[in-house]
């Protein structure tokens, strides 16, 4: 399939809310059913999004008409196309990017890991989209093989605490690869974001405190239609920073911008998810503000380890509101991606944990 038309698949499938297998699945019944000869597609490539059933009686359906698989395939993503416009200028711009961050005390859950992929799975819809490691572990900047900034050259840190030169977008550097190839960019960890907290501790200015990451982030926000936030496992001003940052900002629609919370299907994670709801409450409450929590995302979930997971599953599905966006299976791939220094949606493209993130950055998006 051509790498144009696999885009653009995988971009209105994501406008329309619609799983990429069930979009070609239609398309080829509209195919199916055309009265006339679809007009010819050049192709190449061969990734199949087709069910081993259909498959098989689609390949069929193209040897009776005398073309070849990849050719109806590709014809019938275009009658899918065609039929299925692209709703997004109906629906109302955001001033500015939409801000999510991926926040939990507890480390371990998976943040870097699924705001990378949330990230990757947006930019590869076609929105330019900016990653952000604000954690000074870097985790997310080792992952993208990128390395950290050195501790004497500008960084987030020193912009948010004004001590830096030149501008920030000079720190961006481009994710290359897969289908979000210029769409995605990262804002490297520095080292010194571990003196943030304390920084912004004895800091005297009137909320600079909260407003230190917004302010700082501010000469971008025209640039991009996210800005994705991978926070640092912490309760402290740094967070206060981010949260203030996700706000529903005034003449926002609700839940727009807000945070997402990896967990995982144990106890410890509900406990650290009390921790944290208790700080969206003070904030919320001191400020006067409104702080969206979008939702949950189950990560590295395996029904094999019996009722712990599965139960604790149960639980974070009752809670209702907040809603369970997501649930991460725990495979190899995303393990893999880490070791070999790659994007998941480059390594394993069309994994089940490439399409989970697919599927949150949906509803995320919607």
């Amino acid at each position: 399939m051509p790498t144009d038309l696999r885009k653009e698949l995988k971009v209105r499938a994501a406008e329309l809310d619609k799983d990429i297998q069930d979009a070609v699945a239609e398309g080829v019944a509209a195919w199916r059913k055309a009265k006339k000869p679809a007009v010819p597609v050049d192709t190449s490539g061969g990734t199949s999004y087709l069910s081993a059933g259909l498959y098989e009686s689609f390949k069929q359906d193209c040897k009776s008409r005398g073309i070849s698989y990849n050719q109806g395939i590709a014809q019938a993503i275009r009658l899918w196309l065609d039929g299925n416009p692209s709703p997004r200028p109906k629906q109302p711009r955001v001033t500015g990017a939409r801000r999510i961050i991926f926040g939990n005390q507890k480390g371990g859950v998976g943040k870097t890991s699924v705001s990378a992929g949330v990230a990757q799975a947006l930019a590869e819809t076609g929105h330019r989209t900016l990653l952000i490691d604000f954690d000074p572990q870097g985790h997310l900047t080792k992952q993208l093989a990128h390395p950290m900034l050195d501790i004497d050259e500008a960084s987030l840190a020193k912009h948010m605490l004004s001590e830096a030169r030149g501008d920030l977008s000079e720190l961006l550097v481009p994710i290359k690869g897969g289908d979000f190839e210029d769409h995605l960019w990262l804002l490297p960890a520095c080292k010194d974001a571990f003196l943030l907290d304390a920084r912004l501790a004895t800091t005297r200015a009137v909320r600079v405190k909260e407003t230190a990451l917004e302010k700082a982030l501010e000469p971008l926000e025209q640039d991009f239609d996210y800005i994705i936030v991978d926070c640092p496992p912490s309760l402290g001003y740094s967070m206060d920073t981010a949260l203030y940052y996700c706000r529903t900002r005034e003449g926002e629609e609700p839940s727009t911008s807000g945070i997402v919370i990896p967990v995982l299907a144990e106890d410890s994670s509900a406990d650290a998810y009390d921790m944290l709801y208790e700080q969206v409450q003070d904030l919320t409450e001191d400020l006067d503000l409104e702080i969206a929590m979008l939702g949950f995302v189950v990560n590295m979930y395996d029904s094999r380890k019996g009722f712990v997971a599965t139960s604790s599953l149960e639980e974070w599905n009752k809670i209702g509101e907040p809603p369970v966006l997501a649930v991460v299976p725990e495979l190899k791939d995303q393990r893999e991606a880490v070791r070999v220094k790659k994007p998941l949606l480059v390594h394993t493209p069309y994994g089940e944990q490439a399409e989970v993130m697919r599927t949150e950055a949906r509803r995320i998006s919607a």
